[in-house]
């Protein structure tokens, strides 16, 4: 089997950035359109949220857009639709990040397999417990080639992110705090030694940072310790605002 691109993008020698964005948001058909965008300007992971009633970490801002998309009728099987000819012309990481219960309606191994098809290389499920992939669904993911992703947080304890790194094979998710996405502006102290004690565990797994991120300042602060950053709700935010011919104005503030 290949490697899979997420392992490839890790060993690339530059710190990644990866932009969430709610599938079916703002319209339901903009989103092969928003991931080509994001391509092309020079971002280097996408991750496609797949709209979910309850979601529980997601702060207003991530809230919204998923409302409004499932309003515009997106399902996992619109966006398994939508997503049928992507590899055709974008070659970067896709990850699809959702809750468990949409998945599991929609049955495990299928997913994995409609995921494996299209060509998704990870997914980010963060109601679905550690101890539970590993005994249940670790073979299945496997199986298809799919990288899933884990997010550790400044309270997670130093056994239970050496179990994660241990049955991990991309990255690792470090949540920037415990509290919802979308509300800090910059780093404090205490998270940026929290950056700092991860990277001294020195695990086998490189970590990329979400929640707070928004701008160049952010962005650099969380990688100074860490391979990559992800933004979220500043990009739909600015989504919102700009629409998607200001996709690269967005990036280019980020990187440059």
């Amino acid at each position: 089997m290949s490697m899979n691109r997420i392992n490839k993008k890790l060993k690339e020698d530059k710190k990644l950035l990866s932009i969430y964005f709610s599938a079916g948001y703002p319209n339901l058909n903009d989103t092969v359109s928003i991931i080509q965008n994001l391509e092309k300007s020079g971002v280097d992971m996408i991750e496609i949220g797949l709209p979910f009633s309850d979601p529980l970490a997601d702060g207003p801002t991530i809230q919204a857009s998923s409302t409004q998309a499932l309003k515009n009728g997106m399902t996992t099987e619109i966006l398994f639709n939508q997503l049928k000819d992507i590899r055709k012309t974008v070659s970067i990481p896709l990850i699809i990040m959702g809750y468990f219960n949409p998945i599991l309606q929609y049955g495990v191994e299928a997913f994995c397999k409609k995921c494996e098809e299209i060509g998704i290389d990870g997914l980010i499920i963060p109601d679905l417990p550690v101890d539970v992939y590993n005994e249940q669904y670790k073979s299945i993911f496997e199986t298809y080639g799919l990288i899933n992703v884990f997010l550790i947080t400044p309270q997670t304890s130093v056994e239970r992110i050496q179990f994660i790194d241990s049955i991990s094979n991309g990255f690792i998710y470090m949540v920037s705090s415990a509290s919802v996405t979308g509300s800090s502006s910059g780093f404090g102290n205490e998270q940026t030694s929290y950056f700092k004690r991860i990277a001294d565990m020195n695990l086998k797994n490189l970590q990329i940072v979400g929640f707070g991120i928004s701008d160049h300042k952010t962005f650099t602060q969380a990688t100074q310790y860490a391979k990559g950053a992800i933004i979220g709700s500043a990009f739909i935010k600015s989504l919102s605002e700009h629409g998607i011919s200001e996709i690269s104005a967005f990036t280019d503030a980020v990187l440059r």
